[in-house]
């Protein structure tokens, strides 16, 4: 797979086809992204350590080592790291979707499925019986693991766009919806509708979502968790924690601890 430092937008960038999505571990630095591509398998991504983004026109989704990122098949999309991270990848033909899913969506990782996915990636020499097993029980386990609502809906209406742009270079901004839109040339009233028609939540979830993204990536690298509540906007650290343990499971201050695959880097 072809890396960058700056990924470009989906949107707009060259698109590299594979018709076969890989079963492999790429080893990302922090910010280092995979170019758009896209590829005619389902593929499944996960990030043994650090934090994974993937990015396509429909938005962003981000993934811990306590999730995983289903990517159907035609899908062009990117991958960007955040903190060291091992990227696993397994390519599932189109026969194969346990979800029955035909978008992106984040999928809750327990002990179990981590490890399987951690050895089929490891072990991709070449098929086989215990390689087929693997791969059943492999499947059985995403049929029964529930999807995360951790997905960023992307905007397409420019006045939407541009308040969720000022939102992003600035996730602290404690301006409400009027004050922002008027920046934008649109009203309140007409944000509200704009937000729950395109992006299928309120703006105060769209911008819980986009805090949430953005602590993920600060602690990645290892951000203190107080500074990342003051980034992110929440008003004391207490709040952010809440927040976080209510959307992951787990307090931020032991997202960093997260285990990462054993072995040496390269």
């Amino acid at each position: 797979m072809q890396k960058n430092r700056h990924p470009a937008d989906p949107r707009r960038a060259a698109v590299r086809y594979a018709p076969r999505a890989p079963t492999d571990i790429n080893h990302l630095d922090t910010h280092v992204g995979i170019d758009p591509h896209r590829h005619d398998d389902h593929q499944i991504v996960y990030a043994g350590s650090g934090v994974l983004s993937v990015t396509t026109d429909a938005g962003t989704w981000v993934a811990p080592p306590t999730r995983a990122l289903w990517i159907p098949a035609g899908t062009v999309h990117e991958h960007r790291a955040y903190g060291r991270t091992d990227l696993h990848c397994v390519g599932l033909p189109t026969r194969h979707n346990p979800l029955a899913l035909d978008a992106p969506g984040v999928i809750a990782v327990g002990p179990l499925l981590r490890e399987l996915i951690l050895a089929y990636t490891r072990g991709a020499e070449g098929p086989g019986p215990a390689r087929r097993r693997m791969l059943g029980v492999l499947l059985d386990q995403l049929r029964v693991s529930p999807l995360q609502p951790l997905h960023l809906p992307a905007p397409a209406d420019p006045r939407l766009a541009a308040v969720c742009a000022l939102l992003h270079a600035d996730p602290a901004d404690p301006r409400g919806l009027a004050a922002l839109g008027a920046h934008a040339g649109a009203g309140e009233r007409t944000l509200s509708r704009l937000f729950r028609a395109e992006l299928g939540m309120t703006f105060p979830q769209w911008r819980t979502q986009l805090r949430l993204h953005q602590a993920l990536r600060l602690l990645a690298v290892g951000t203190p968790v107080t500074a990342v509540a003051h980034r992110c906007g929440w008003s004391s650290a207490s709040a952010f924690i809440d927040v976080f343990r209510r959307a992951f499971g787990h307090t931020p201050g032991a997202h960093p601890k997260q285990p990462a695959e054993p072995g040496p880097r390269p």
